[in-house]
């Protein structure tokens, strides 16, 4: 009995988690450039999953999203996006996340 709790907790948390992780990146401005299934100024996430999969990335991704960069998808340029716009944690749970689409 306690596994099956468990899991329903687990399965009532994972939107909960999908909407907080969808928080950190509307703040951090992520959503203005970026959705999960369309192209709009930058790559959609299912796009970026797809150039990604099987790889493990969150590291290099997590670098690029720091840095900014360019080239990548078109010639428009990612501004960087700090740690004052994204904390580390926010912005691997937002990149695992990604990746996951």
């Amino acid at each position: 009995m306690k596994g099956l709790l468990f899991a329903a907790a687990l399965v009532l948390a994972m939107p909960s988690a999908q909407a907080s992780v969808e928080a950190a990146m509307t703040k951090a401005g992520c959503m203005a450039c970026h959705a999960k299934d369309k192209k709009l100024v930058g790559p959609s996430f299912k796009d970026v999953a797809a150039n990604y999969k099987g790889q493990d990335v969150v590291a290099a991704l997590a670098q690029k999203v720091r840095a900014g960069g360019k080239g990548v998808y078109g010639p428009i340029p990612m501004p960087p996006t700090g740690p004052d716009k994204i904390s580390d944690g926010d912005l691997k749970e937002a990149l695992t996340w990604v990746l996951k689409q």
